[in-house]
Order: C-alpha cells, then sequence, then structure tokens
C-alpha cells in the first residue's frame, strides 16, 4: 500500500503532518482547491488550498469556542449569522440554542457546503435545517446592505488570503457592526497567536477603529499550526465578561464536548505575549 501523508508548513517551517488513508473528495471549484481525505489519526479532513480547515476527531475545539462564547454572552440571540464556515460546524452549535429562530450561513464556494454534507456528515449534520438558511454568496456584497438585522454574527473565515483576504478590512468590519441590531455581538477568528502575530496584529487595530469593544478569546486545537488559536470578540456595548446566561450555558454544555461556564470564562485569561501582540 502506497504511503501518502498529508503535510502542512507554516512560513517558519512549522507544522504537522498526518497519514493519508484515502482521498475522499478532490476538486477545484471557482475559487479554490477543496479535498476532504480520511486519516488514521484525525479521521476525515477537509482542506482548502492544502491549508487544514477542519478534522472530526478536534473540530469541536474551534467550533464549540466561536459559537457558544458569543451565543451565552447575548441575551436572547434569535438571528444569528456566520460567515463562512461551509463545513457547517458552526450552524451546527449555533443551533443548539433553543433561542435561535434563524441563522444564516453566507459561503461564498458552494462546492465547500455540498462536498462536507456527503462526506463530512457529522460536522455538516444540520445544514438542511429548518432554522438555517444557506446563501452562496460573496459575504462582502451580502453584508453591505443588511442594517441592524442580525443578534449575533460569527466570521468563520479562512485565513487572509485568497477568498478570505476581503473578511479583514475596516470597510467589511463596519458593515458587520451596521448589521448588528442593538446588544449585537460579533465574534471572528483571528488567527494563531504562535503562528499569525503579523495577522493578530493588523487585525486588532482595525477591529478596534470600528468597535468600542474588542476583546479576545483564546484556546487549544490540536490540529491547527501551533496548537494554539484566538477569536476576536467585539460589539458597540456588551462587554465579553459582563453577562453569561447561565441556564442555557449549562443546557448548552450538556451538549459539547468542551464548553461550559467555567470553560467560558477562562478564555478570556490571556498569556502576555498575547495582551503585547492584540494590544
Amino acid at each position: 500500500m502506497l504511503d501518502m501523508r498529508y503535510c502542512e508548513l507554516s512560513k517558519d517551517g512549522f507544522g504537522c503532518c498526518m497519514t493519508v488513508k484515502e482521498t475522499l473528495f478532490s476538486a477545484q471549484s471557482e475559487f479554490q482547491k477543496v479535498d476532504i481525505f480520511d486519516t488514521e489519526s484525525m479521521g476525515r479532513v477537509l482542506t482548502l488550498d492544502g491549508l487544514m480547515m477542519t478534522t472530526e476527531r478536534d473540530e469541536f475545539y474551534y467550533h464549540e469556542m466561536i459559537s457558544h462564547i458569543p451565543m451565552c454572552a447575548h441575551k436572547n440571540p434569535k438571528t444569528v449569522l456566520v460567515i463562512g464556515g461551509g463545513d457547517g460546524g458552526t450552524i451546527r452549535e449555533v443551533l443548539k440554542h433553543d433561542t435561535v429562530e434563524k441563522v444564516v450561513l453566507c459561503e461564498i464556494d458552494g462546492m465547500v457546503v455540498d462536498a462536507c454534507k456527503k462526506y463530512l456528515p457529522a460536522i455538516g449534520c444540520e445544514l438542511e435545517n429548518p432554522r438555517a438558511e444557506i446563501r452562496i454568496e460573496d459575504a462582502i456584497e451580502f453584508i453591505k446592505d443588511k442594517k441592524k438585522q442580525y443578534d449575533v454574527i460569527l466570521i468563520d473565515s479562512t485565513d487572509p488570503m485568497g477568498p478570505g483576504e476581503g473578511l479583514f478590512t475596516e470597510e467589511f468590519y463596519t458593515n458587520v457592526k451596521e448589521a448588528l441590531k442593538e446588544g449585537g455581538i460579533m465574534a471572528a477568528q483571528s488567527e494563531s497567536p504562535f503562528i499569525n502575530q503579523k495577522e493578530m496584529k493588523m487585525m486588532y487595530p482595525l477591529l478596534r477603529k470600528v468597535f468600542p469593544i474588542v476583546d479576545c478569546f483564546t484556546g487549544p486545537i490540536p490540529s491547527y499550526p501551533g496548537g494554539y488559536w484566538s477569536w476576536a470578540f467585539c460589539s458597540e456595548s456588551v462587554k465579553p465578561l459582563d453577562y453569561i446566561d447561565e441556564q442555557r450555558a449549562e443546557k448548552v454544555s450538556k451538549l459539547c464536548k468542551i464548553y461550559n461556564k467555567e470553560y467560558h470564562k477562562a478564555r478570556f485569561a490571556l498569556p502576555n505575549f498575547v495582551k503585547e501582540l492584540i494590544k
């Protein structure tokens, strides 16, 4: 049997490697190369343009963090927008909140959605939920006329390159802010504090030009560069630890592998070097 490996190295030559058992899907979309393969150690894996997006074994580290921390910090999230996240993991987590009446997924690449429905059903299992609306559109254009429509917006984007590049601009963040209702919260993946320090130093000053309240929370993700990831918490009026819906957090935590109220609070305790990166 041919021994195949997937290896991803960062620009400084550090990364991860895993043995591939079988390629399940591989195609070039209008925007990027989409691959899903089965591995010995991490289950099924999605990569875009050769970069790790998610694995069956550790996806909950990412999807539970980007979803439940902002959702439980909102008093009554009924309408939610997810930008990117075509694998469906963030949609799955958002729909664990019984307050949600509608969640919109705005994903630029329909191939990602279709492939994940078929080959990553444990992650994309809620993409056909009646409370979910799938929009295959460019989020940069989609968000421009959405004024005060969403309680929570989650930016589950790729890195600031290729299709994801335009999601890391002051203009885009301004449009996101204007799409939030009063008391709204935005959370966005903000790269690895270990590998992507340059990108974090660029992102947080941009966010502070737009939002009065900007904070950072972090957590481990074994298969991501450096094994350590960050997310930005942004709002016009909501500070991240001023409020946690404890009853809803308790309900949700019973459905989660990592999220609970104590873990929620601890995510905002930042190492000194991360504080320095985002100041």
